[in-house]
């Protein structure tokens, strides 16, 4: 990890650019150096012939003199030998006992010092002696009024010292330079790059939503500036995230308070956005397809609007189309949406119409409905008054007989307009309730045993099931046993012998949960909207296998609305044709039920 860092790539670069100077200039030294020695060496005993050819000048006669006189002018590890006339020689004395003493033959017979004695030129040479001896270096320089020359000779090993000692002083130069350079390159690299790691862990922090993450600035460099223009990057992200979650919600509170549905749909037909009326669009198609229930999770497209959203992405027109779903009316529009030029995929405004529709269904309906629930009583009432009036029933038992049916007659008449009394006085809010703490289990045990013998009379199977333990609940005994008379007494009166009712309870996380499911021939589709309507009757011919049932008023179920919802409850109902109708109500419970 360190190699892949900052600090360690900076390092490195340093160390190796510092080490290759190094490396050229300690070679380039170390040849300087070497060179360097070898002519000073090779002056310097130059310098020292010279003055022994003007003490051989002087002292030519006397040699004892002369030799000791050349013993202080040359270097102490050197030897001279001066060769005069014909082969004469005088050799001076040397501290190295490992230097050789060179005869006049071997002047003579090597080639470069040959030429001091023929020519009278001076010679610089280095001569290995080849016997196994160091090699040595000789000078040569003629002397001055006759014949004869200077030879000044050292061996290499003095030169070779000194090279050694300049190697070792420039090698420990570079290896100091080397150690500092890595504490230097080290520091420099972790200067620079502290700021970087503080940005790095900044931009992580960033990455996680904190956007109140702030750099220190502690130069005023190039990295310091980056600090101030991150630290600003920051600010800036905060402001816009702030904006975005502001409109998001702005746009989320105006989608939640549509009275339409929205959805909008990506290029490949998945789901991105819906509001609560398109939900309950898309819970409708599950419950009439059968389909697993939306979430977030799935999101696909339901199928009645693929071809609808198939034509806007190809066409790139707005597209509207009408459906109906579990009895309600939806308008769907269709609009393309663009990123830019292209198409990237659509949105849909579903408006649920089937209150308009309900409102003029119930505005031609009402003055029927009501006109033939009152016809057929008045009339009886008209009908059997006039005979016995007119004194066309002449017995006793025919007389009261027709009075009979005018008392029931006038009965019915009384229920329904005490029903239509009952239903405007909820409407208006004027319900009354009273509510108890009641043991959920004996009370619709009581309701069960109260239609027990209506269901066995229609040969239908009436069960109930409690999911859960419940104990006492909250509510208007009275009440709620006229909802769940309605209902079972609609069940098991549009069920078909050897058919079941079943009543379930229920528990859900905040309310109890009460359903009438019968297997009986179901509600049409287009009448499911208007069940819970004002004189609504699923039997359109007004007709009862059962003659022993009394006629309803088809207020039962408004009215059962009504309670529920005064309850704080909802009800609903879901049907198919052939395969049976199930009413659901649900009740929260109070805050000593939870």
């Amino acid at each position: 990890m360190f190699w892949r860092s900052v600090v360690g790539k900076l390092w490195f670069t340093i160390l190796l650019l510092v080490c290759f100077v190094l490396f050229i200039l300690t070679v380039l030294l170390l040849e300087f150096f070497q060179n360097y020695h070898v002519v000073e060496a090779e002056r310097h005993l130059l310098q020292t012939a010279d003055r022994i050819s003007d003490v051989v000048d002087r002292y030519e006669q006397e040699e004892d003199l002369l030799l000791s006189t050349t013993a202080l002018v040359k270097d102490p590890a050197s030897r001279a030998v001066i060769v005069m006339g014909e082969g004469e020689q005088l050799v001076s004395e040397s501290d190295s006992d490992s230097l050789p003493v060179l005869d006049y033959a071997w002047f003579e017979n090597d080639e470069d010092t040959a030429t001091v004695l023929k020519e009278g030129a001076d010679v610089k040479k280095v001569a290995d002696l080849g016997n196994g001896e160091t090699g040595v270096m000789v000078v040569g320089t003629p002397l001055n009024n006759q014949n004869g020359a200077v030879f000044v000779y050292q061996s290499l090993d003095t030169i070779e010292e000194t090279s050694e000692q300049t190697t070792k002083i420039i090698f420990l130069g570079a290896g100091i330079a080397i150690v500092l350079t890595t504490i230097f390159a080290f520091f420099l690299s972790t200067r620079i790059t502290a700021p970087l790691i503080k940005m790095r862990e900044g931009a992580l922090e960033l990455a996680k939503g904190e956007f109140n993450t702030k750099i220190p600035i502690r130069t005023h460099d190039e990295i310091g500036e980056l600090a101030m223009a991150f630290n600003r990057m920051g600010r800036e992200l905060k402001f816009h995230i702030n904006a975005l979650n502001q409109e998001k919600e702005q746009l989320s509170g105006i989608l939640r308070s549509m009275a339409d549905g929205v959805i909008t749909f990506n290029r490949e037909g998945d789901v991105l956005i819906s509001n609560p009326p398109a939900q309950q669009y898309l819970e409708a198609y599950e419950f009439e397809t059968d389909a697993p229930s939306p979430n977030a999770d799935q999101t696909s497209l339901p199928e009645p609007l693929r071809e609808l959203f198939n034509d806007v992405i190809t066409d790139e027109n707005e597209s509207m189309i009408e459906m109906t779903l579990q009895g309600r009316s939806w308008v769907i529009i269709m609009t393309p949406l663009y990123d830019k030029e292209k198409v990237r995929g659509a949105v849909a405004v579903l408006r649920d119409m089937t209150e308009e529709r309900r409102l003029n269904k119930l505005r031609k309906d009402f003055i029927a409905n009501v006109s033939h629930e009152l016809r057929t009583p008045i009339s009886m009432l008209q009908g059997y008054s006039e005979a016995i009036v007119d004194d066309i029933a002449e017995s006793k038992e025919d007389k009261n007989e027709l009075a009979q049916i005018i008392h029931d007659e006038s009965l019915r008449i009384g229920r329904l307009v005490n029903e239509l009394l009952d239903i405007a006085r909820m409407e208006a809010g004027h319900i009354q309730l009273n509510e108890e703490s009641v043991e959920i289990e004996p009370f619709l045990n009581k309701i069960i045993r109260k239609f027990s013998g209506i269901a066995k009379e229609k040969s239908v199977d009436l069960q109930l099931k409690v999911e859960g333990e419940f104990g006492f609940l909250n509510f208007d005994p009275d009440r709620i046993e006229q909802v769940f008379t309605n209902l079972i007494d609609n069940a098991i009166r549009h069920s078909d012998p050897g058919s079941e009712v079943q009543v379930i309870l229920e528990k859900d996380e905040n309310e109890w949960v009460a359903s009438v499911k019968d297997a009986g021939y179901g509600i049409a589709e287009e009448d499911l909207p208007f069940v819970f309507e004002r004189f609504y009757k699923a039997d359109k011919s007004r007709k009862r296998e059962n003659k022993n049932y009394k006629k309803g008023t088809g207020l039962g179920l408004a009215i059962a609305k009504n309670i529920v919802e005064a309850h704080d409850g909802t009800i609903s109902v879901h049907s198919k044709l052939k395969e049976g109708t199930t009413f659901t109500f649900k009740i929260p419970f109070s805050q000593k039920e939870k």
